[in-house]
């Protein structure tokens, strides 16, 4: 993560007001004087620790739940749970679902969840935790080529260079699998495909009639991607598959540790934030998460850390960079036209 952007989040755990951060105008809590400073700084911290830590570690999570369940049922009961309590928060807040946000739900759900984390929870039956990260980490590329062959986004000279290099990353990560045939490669090509579906969800949502209410725009999706995974955990007959005697203690805790914390609480976290810092800012934990993830894999799993994870991993994060600095040089120069998607474009496991 570059230094400026660290000094902002410690500028705002410190200060407890963030006003101005980042050249732009931030909302503040509508009651300051209701929260004390010291407990608001303390909110913040735990908030940024949250999607920085808690969602990087989510990848070894999905590793331990799916060695003795099924992946697509373990997606399935994860987002089933969570979004059946995030709407159930968001309903008591007053939110009703329309027939159209139902529409909308299932086709982010599909992209989102099906397709993106449902390849994700199969993917790391072969493929490492950290690997995977890596490798979502390039959705940011993903949506910046979208969008840019639907018209929406130019890309810069910056860009442009980041993509190179994402794309060098990659290669550098995937191309020992290359000359291999097995489940290894079907891993890794999965983990890329289910970041293309995601970027697409990210591309299209704003032109879907989605809930204005922060919760609600979250929880639908995940409830309908979660009906999608249970429905095709059923077709694939992965139900019929699970030997429930089986299932470890480890698997159930990784299950319970993505429910709680990897959906639950960091969700809820980064909903908060985005309502309190400037989006950028909240987007830094993709520069974190991936770092995370391939350090517990190695310290917790035993995942292999190698000159080629190590090149790999500062260039797709040396990419995620550009890019980013890239679509604030263009923000610049047409900020009557800056996207509307920076709240649901960050993937997460």
């Amino acid at each position: 993560m570059p230094n400026h952007e660290a000094s902002q989040i410690m500028a705002l755990i410190r200060s407890g007001k963030m006003t101005n951060i980042g050249g732009r105008p931030v909302l503040v809590p509508n009651s300051p004087k209701l929260v004390p400073r010291r407990a608001y700084s303390i909110q913040m911290a735990l908030a940024f620790a949250a999607i920085y830590l808690v969602w990087g570690s989510t990848y070894l999570a999905i590793r331990y739940a799916v060695e003795t369940i099924p992946p697509l049922v373990t997606a399935g009961i994860r987002h089933a749970i969570a979004g059946t309590i995030l709407l159930a928060w968001a309903w008591a807040r007053g939110f009703r679902p329309t027939r159209a946000h139902w529409i909308s739900g299932f086709i982010v759900g599909a992209l989102f969840f099906l397709v993106g984390h449902g390849t994700l929870h199969w993917a790391e039956q072969y493929v490492g935790s950290g690997l995977a990260a890596l490798l979502i980490a390039t959705e940011p590329m993903f949506i910046l080529v979208l969008a840019w062959s639907m018209g929406q986004q130019k890309i810069s000279r910056i860009s442009a260079l980041g993509l190179g290099l994402g794309v060098l990353g990659v290669a550098v990560l995937t191309g020992a699998e290359l000359s291999v045939k097995g489940s290894s490669l079907l891993g890794l090509l999965a983990v890329l495909a289910g970041s293309f579906a995601w970027s697409a969800g990210v591309v299209i949502s704003p032109k879907l009639k989605l809930p204005n209410d922060a919760l609600g725009r979250t929880a639908l999706p995940t409830i309908c991607g979660a009906l999608l995974l249970l429905a095709a955990a059923g077709i694939t007959g992965e139900f019929h598959a699970i030997h429930w005697a089986s299932i470890s203690f480890k698997s159930l805790m990784g299950l319970a540790y993505l429910i709680v914390f990897g959906s639950v609480v960091a969700f809820t976290s980064y909903t908060w934030l985005l309502q309190r810092c400037p989006p950028a800012l909240v987007a830094t934990h993709t520069y974190a998460n991936p770092v995370v993830a391939v350090f517990l894999g190695w310290l917790l799993a035993s995942e292999p850390l190698t000159m080629r994870v190590v090149v790999a991993s500062v260039s797709i994060l040396g990419a995620i960079v550009l890019i980013r600095r890239g679509e604030q040089s263009v923000a610049v120069k047409r900020p009557e036209k800056v996207s509307e998607q920076t709240e649901v474009s960050e993937e997460c496991a």
